[in-house]
């Protein structure tokens, strides 16, 4: 058998080599563009971090200064901001978005460095702005936002510390002749018609639901390349980050802010169901909100094998309605709604008016409600432990201690072991390792998307062979960048290329 397993061994180095040799390409491209230089960067950003009610983490400081660094740079920043559920990304897009409109273009006389903040949802893309209004509020900067739903300006030139809407045809001038200094918005920022005077700095959170393709065309709006900063809440174990994101330089934010109550996670088994209502009741009997977190949409069809398994959201909202906590009030959200119904949702959740809102996976990334403190995850077994971290997050924003149930629906000693995991830690970082080696890779992003085989996923949880592939990568693509002398890679490399950032 050694035979075999070195065969194994090399047909696995080459598929992540041809990966890391088109991440090595695609960074020598972006290294030979060239970027609006930001000089006094650091002491802008300085200056914000001053003017705030509280201190910035070491790790916040640290990734400021990486980024400010950057900034200085010949050519456009390619860097990756990964933080673990609260670690407070939004502060460090904020600074150094800060430093950015305050700085002036090089070489130029008039206009404002300009910067676009995308967000993967209408939902998301709205708490953002209302985040960078609170930032913003004392400084004089213009800020926009632009959705599908439509678009606002602040501040509004009638009411104080208020935003103000106005029509697409008026912000698309602004945005033109560099009036707005920062637009946050949805997809919409990437159409045709969105034209900016100097965009410097492009921000993209959770840039995985966003293709490569897309990232282009919104680097592309200007005449120099803009920084760009991706930012992830999904902590990414560092075999999987220096593969799927070998263009980019990393950032980590692996400190959770002070104040922030800890987290308790139990395993409710199906005995102890009652408990957990009990701890949920007791929750909203003091003012606070709950999420009950379902598998699925719609009640399966009874006819088809697995049916059984897996509450529906619908279903799970009128027997909690009826039968359990019929004094309170329920809401629904599930990714089938359109993007208006999602988000009057949320606003009423938001607004204390929904006590509990049940929902599927939809609310995993960022949704910000702080009074929201306990959540209950049906058929916990069926998520991935990221996403099980992504979806206790969101009751990890208060500074009241939050509870998270799990409620599996099978006792299967694999599953058990995996929730046991969640219960143990509240380290994004150290789970995603433990996904990595339960799961596999082709399990946690979807083979789909990679095109890689079943021996390269597998390959993905040695570092060393990893380390080595980009070692070599960077080599061969620092002495020939279009692989003019290596047709067979070049061939191999064309069909991976792009792939990793896809959808």
């Amino acid at each position: 058998q050694p035979h075999a397993e070195a065969a194994r061994k090399r047909f696995a180095f080459e598929e992540i080599f041809a990966l890391q040799v088109a991440r090595a390409i695609e960074r020598a491209q972006n290294d030979a563009e060239a970027s609006f230089q930001v000089q006094s960067a650091g002491i802008q950003a300085e200056k914000f971090l001053t003017a705030l009610p509280y201190t910035a983490t070491h790790a916040q400081k640290r990734a400021i200064a990486d980024i400010v660094s950057d900034f200085g740079k010949p050519h456009p920043m390619a860097r990756l901001l990964e933080g673990d559920v609260g670690a407070g990304k939004t502060l460090v897009a904020a600074a150094s978005a800060y430093a950015v409109v305050t700085s002036r273009p090089p070489q130029r006389t008039s206009g404002t460095l300009q910067v676009a903040y995308m967000a993967p949802t209408e939902i998301l893309a709205q708490q953002h702005f209302q985040s960078f209004m609170e930032y913003f509020k004392d400084l004089p900067v213009n800020i926009a936002l632009m959705t599908g739903s439509g678009c606002k300006k602040f501040p509004s030139k009638s009411v104080r510390g208020a935003a103000t809407d106005i029509s697409r045809t008026q912000l698309l001038k602004w945005i033109k002749n560099g009036e707005i200094a920062m637009l946050v918005g949805t997809h919409a920022l990437i159409q045709k018609s969105v034209e900016f005077q100097h965009l410097a700095y492009a921000i993209v959170d959770e840039q995985h639901r966003f293709g490569t393709r897309q990232r282009r065309e919104l680097a592309h709006k200007g005449d120099a390349a803009p920084h760009f900063l991706s930012m992830t809440a999904t902590p990414i174990p560092r075999t999987l980050a220096l593969t799927m994101y070998g263009d980019l330089d990393i950032s980590l934010l692996d400190e959770l802010p002070p104040g922030r109550a800890k987290i308790t996670t139990k395993i409710a088994k199906p005995e102890k169901r009652a408990d957990a209502y009990d701890a949920v009741r007791s929750e909203l009997k003091k003012g606070r909100q709950a999420y009950v977190i379902c598998p699925r949409i719609e009640e399966p069809d009874p006819k088809k094998i697995n049916a059984l398994m897996g509450k529906s959201a619908k279903a799970e909202a009128k027997r909690l309605q009826k039968d359990v906590f019929p004094e309170f009030t329920i809401g629904l959200l599930h990714g089938a709604m359109k993007p208006a119904e999602k988000d009057a949702v949320m606003k009423e959740f938001n607004a204390g008016d929904i006590d509990i809102l049940v929902a599927t996976s939809v609310v995993e990334v960022g949704v910000n409600v702080p009074n929201a403190t306990v959540i209950l995850i049906e058929g916990a077994e069926r998520f991935g432990l990221s996403q099980l971290h992504q979806l206790r997050g969101r009751v990890m924003r208060s500074s009241f201690p939050p509870l998270c149930f799990l409620l599996p629906e099978t006792k299967s000693d694999i599953s058990m072991k995996r929730l046991k995991a969640l219960e143990g830690t509240d380290d994004g970082f150290k789970l995603a390792e433990a996904d990595l080696e339960n799961r596999g890779a082709g399990d946690l992003y979807g083979r789909k998307q990679w095109g890689v085989s079943d021996l390269g996923m597998e390959a993905l949880k040695n570092i060393k062979l990893i380390q080595a592939a980009r070692d070599e990568a960077q080599v061969l693509v620092a002495r020939d960048s279009t692989l003019s002398n290596h047709s067979g890679l070049a061939q191999r490399v064309a069909s991976v290329s792009g792939e990793l950032h896809s959808e």
